[in-house]
């Protein structure tokens, strides 16, 4: 048997070393078009800002110890420009030379990936961020003395857009990151991404959120970004991120039948419309576990895994059962965004019944020293507390919760079963009650009728409801430093000797900074019979919303 793939990275890299690991005698070939096969593309942009020091580093493999290990011949520099599928044969064009030549296949599959999307085409002064050589050549401009380079507009707001701007910052960089919607990393809610940006934003990047550029030119030895009133900005240099799709021409061409958003249709287990001729990575879109309706989620880890599970089934068999969830993880300075399943946005839009909870414990045990809290969003289902979504942000500790939620979604874990898993504890590393066994906590006390919750979207609408009472349950001293309008202070510790204060007539509103103490205090008042609920996630999320609020509108 012949396997050839065409693509490198992740998928066709993964495919290609699996299959032989588990055939020793077919003959398997890489088409690259780059110079690089199996390179890290995540590290890209770390590589721009020095973190990673090292090209080589970038560089997971390179066709030498392909062919010595594991006997996979690859081409690099070697751009497959048609399909002729009647035949069985590929047309390459080799791109040092320029000749074109033919190749055999028996299984031919297509690891294209993804292509960047594009409002100007690239220069010396506009650059997308790819491929290890866009890499080198963004490194050697910006590090040249002699081209000056100090403001850097990077337009997108994804995690090549986050991820360049942090580096550039990091090189001594004025970085203006330019986002269309109203929000940067479109897995995140807008209320979870204030945190975001308030943290690019304290970091000297100036953030224009709404923002749809209309143009591009170079004036002057400058690029100038247009927008829609006709203002626009100047810059040395610009980098779009905007975002990718999926890299399909080639099968296109090849009449190959595309589907959601132009990515090539492959059914369970990744063939096409042609029995011989299959699709991995970026290029395809699958199913959400969820929901099982085809999504498309351009992921590494995501694209690695299909050229594994491809290789099991043209080898042993196997029917593939890959299901999207789009867990992912950055880092943004001193911040980690983590995200699984469906945003809040996501479930609206496709009229998922849900419920939602925040809260914002400790990464470890407060009296063990660096303990710094985490945001944490978790959307269930209404009717099952089946976890649909989650989204979290903190310092330290957020990918071991983000990866136990991508988990507890995976298995169908209720969301109150949560509480009774039995995870490990040391001061240094977590609280005796994880925050995981907190979001079961939280959850197994709706589904009991514990708690009722109101939410930041409502806060306006309460403030002017006669028939609400808001009450900070804060101590005076955090009420001083901002409160919501028309809340009344009332420390908890104190509430039981100010009831008289309190309307029995009215829905008492309870306010703290993250949820916890309002909790405890709708407790006190519910036993006492007051109608009485909480706002969840507190002043906390509700103020840093107003704080990015109050940037936006500017």
């Amino acid at each position: 048997m012949k396997y050839v793939i065409i693509g490198g990275v992740a998928s066709g890299a993964s495919l290609a070393c699996r299959l032989r690991r588990l055939d020793e005698k077919s003959e398997i070939k890489i088409y690259e078009k780059t110079n690089f096969v199996s390179y890290a593309n995540c590290g890209l942009p770390y590589f721009v800002g020095d973190v990673i020091k090292d090209q080589s580093s970038l560089t997971l493999q390179t066709p030498y110890p392909l062919k010595a290990r594991f006997n996979i011949d690859v081409k690099v520099n070697s751009e497959v420009i048609k399909i002729n599928k009647e035949d069985k044969t590929i047309e390459i064009k080799d791109l040092k030379t320029n000749k074109v030549y033919l190749d055999t296949y028996d299984k031919l599959i297509i690891a294209t990936g993804a292509e960047a999307i594009k409002i100007a085409p690239l220069s010396n002064k506009i650059f997308e961020l790819k491929t290890v050589e866009d890499s080198i050549k963004i490194k050697s401009i910006i590090n040249n003395e002699e081209n000056n380079i100090k403001d850097v507009i990077v337009i997108g707001g994804g995690f090549i857009g986050l991820e360049i701007s942090e580096n550039l910052v990091k090189a001594n960089k004025k970085v203006t990151l330019i986002e269309g919607t109203s929000h940067c990393l479109a897995s995140l809610d807008l209320d979870m991404a204030s945190f975001l940006h308030n943290e690019l934003r304290n970091n000297g990047i100036n953030l224009l959120l709404n923002t749809l550029v209309s143009k591009v030119e170079e004036v002057n030895n400058k690029v100038r970004v247009y927008f829609k009133d006709n203002s626009y900005l100047e810059s040395d240099i610009l980098i779009e991120a905007i975002g990718v799709r999926p890299s399909s021409k080639l099968a296109k061409n090849a009449n190959l039948d595309l589907g959601f958003k132009d990515s090539i249709k492959v059914n369970n287990n990744f063939q096409t419309s042609d029995k011989d001729i299959y699709a991995i990575g970026d290029v395809i879109s699958i199913p959400s576990f969820i929901d099982n309706e085809i999504s498309y989620i351009p992921l590494a880890g995501l694209a690695n895994k299909e050229g594994r599970e491809l290789a099991n089934h043209l080898i042993l068999n196997e029917n593939i059962d890959i299901k999207a969830l789009g867990t992912s993880i950055l880092k943004i300075f001193s911040l980690n965004v983590a995200s699984t399943g469906f945003s809040e946005e996501t479930l609206k839009r496709k009229n998922i019944p849900y419920e939602k909870i925040y809260l914002s414990p400790l990464n470890h045990a407060s009296y063990y020293v660096g303990a710094t809290p985490l945001t944490i969003k978790v959307m269930f289902d209404k009717n099952t507390f089946e976890i649909l979504g989650a989204e979290i942000i903190g310092n330290n500790g957020v990918d071991k919760r983000i990866d136990v939620l991508a988990t507890a979604i995976r298995f169908k874990i209720k969301g109150y079963d949560l509480a009774k898993l039995d995870l490990s504890y040391a001061p240094p590393f977590s609280s005796v009650k994880d925050p995981i066994n907190m979001i079961g906590y939280m959850i197994e006390n709706i589904k009991n009728g514990l708690i009722k919750q109101h939410y930041f979207e409502e806060v306006d609408s309460l403030i002017n409801d006669k028939n609400v009472m808001l009450v900070d349950v804060r101590t005076k001293e955090e009420y001083a430093l901002g409160h919501i309008k028309n809340s009344v202070n009332i420390p908890l510790d104190e509430l039981r000797d100010n009831l008289d204060k309190l309307d029995k007539n009215k829905e008492i509103v309870l306010i703290c900074q993250s949820a916890l103490r309002s909790y405890v205090g709708c407790r006190i008042l519910s036993n006492l019979n007051y109608k009485t609920s909480h706002l969840a996630g507190g002043y906390r999320i509700y103020s840093m919303i107003k704080l990015d609020q109050s940037y936006t509108n500017k």
